[in-house]
């Protein structure tokens, strides 16, 4: 058993990798920026910004920081400041700008973009990638992407396309499904050539990858790529679950099991259970559980925190098989259906993308009709889709 799985892990080098093997050739005679993160790191786990401020011949002058800071440590507005290390300045893309402005790019020609996404369309790190793009272009700078694996697969896309009132939120920059399918490469091509965006754009693609693989296929070392995303299978629940956080639920957030662990302090845990678990969902079973949210140091209060809630811990049978989106559906479904005054959804539909969920719910009409309502412009995105991937199934 230990050897098939031995076999099954395929030798597949990241853009960092490559770049790092190829000698930083792209960067040499260049000031460089580096957008990135602490999920930046190669195969050895050496960081990105050690590997290019040790590069020879490459002049590195300015850091720029997402959403959860240069460390990913951070649960909130992310300052702008001062790398100890190498003494270049960090500008916050997560504090007063979003957007990188003129005079944080005064001394940048290329920009090197290099954060680890988790393949949902409400992760902020790729809307972080489009506005950088789009202050590339204003400001005649390049753009260098290193591509990482989607670790959730880049095979599978599910959800719908969000309402256009959605557009340009940070949660929902350009327009595409819940789960897109795609890699941060994948989809800057796609936003520079789609949305008007024209950047001097380049990729540094992955080796070894193919579209069906999950990141413990890879072999690559697996890092959190924002505080809470602590697992694989909470990477894998995210593009449909993760949207329960809009709710009146805990979805485990200061357990150190979040994304996988879900429920209340009102919640009947065995009722709810027993009636998701019925509905047979493809490849997924509800686990009845209690847990008790604790603040973390370095952390806001998250709902219930210190509240015994019950609920369900999410158990992945076949992540193949498995729909995260549609779980949702079934959950808020069952939910509305079982504790109508206590459950709100907040702002869950509109994290899925579609704000008229709420009203089809409360109005009766089934999860699988919901989703029927959105097949077609799936489609129309598998078309756009197509003409921007760069790996093999």
């Amino acid at each position: 058993m230990l050897l098939l799985l031995a076999l099954a892990v395929q030798d597949v080098r990241s853009g960092l990798d490559v770049l790092s093997r190829d000698g930083f050739a792209p960067l040499k005679g260049v000031r460089v920026g580096l957008v990135t993160n602490h999920s930046a790191i190669d195969r050895n786990r050496a960081h990105l910004i050690d590997l290019v401020a040790g590069a020879k011949d490459v002049r590195l002058t300015a850091l720029f920081s997402p959403e959860h800071g240069i460390r990913g440590a951070a649960d909130e507005k992310v300052e702008s400041g001062k790398d100890e290390k190498t003494g270049l300045p960090i500008h916050s893309l997560y504090g007063k700008t979003r957007k990188p402005t003129p005079e944080m790019l005064a001394d940048v020609d290329l920009l090197v973009f290099d954060i680890q996404d988790i393949g949902t369309r409400y992760y902020t790190y790729i809307s972080t990638m489009a506005l950088v793009m789009e202050a590339a272009k204003e400001r005649k700078k390049k753009v260098l992407v290193l591509d990482r694996p989607n670790p959730i697969g880049g095979a599978a896309v599910e959800g719908p396309i969000q309402d256009a009132d959605l557009v340009g939120q940070f949660i929902s920059h350009y327009p595409m499904p819940t789960r897109h399918g795609m890699t941060v490469g994948e989809l800057a091509r796609l936003f520079n050539a789609e949305h008007g965006i024209g950047c001097d754009l380049d990729v540094v693609r992955v080796e070894g990858w193919k579209r069906a693989m999950y990141f413990d296929e890879t072999g690559l070392p697996w890092i959190h790529p924002s505080p809470n995303m602590r697992s694989l299978p909470a990477a894998i629940a995210y593009p449909g679950l993760g949207a329960l956080e809009g709710t009146s639920l805990s979805v485990g957030r200061g357990t150190g099991r979040a994304f996988t662990l879900y429920g209340a302090p009102w919640v009947d845990a065995k009722r709810l259970c027993d009636e998701l678990n019925g509905r047979a969902l493809p490849g997924v079973r509800f686990k009845e559980t209690a847990f008790t949210p604790r603040l973390e140091a370095g952390f806001p209060k998250y709902p219930h925190t210190d509240l015994e809630c019950r609920g369900f811990e999410l158990e992945i049978l076949d992540r193949r098989a498995f729909r995260p989106v549609a779980a949702a559906l079934h959950v808020l479904d069952v939910l509305r259906r079982q504790h109508p005054k206590e459950f709100t959804f907040a702002k869950a539909c509109a994290m899925i993308g579609r704000k008229s969920i709420e009203i089809d719910i409360k109005a009766g009409v089934p999860p699988a009709r919901i989703e029927a309502a959105w097949r077609e412009e799936s489609a129309a995105w598998e078309k756009i889709r197509a003409r921007y991937l760069m790996y093999p199934d």
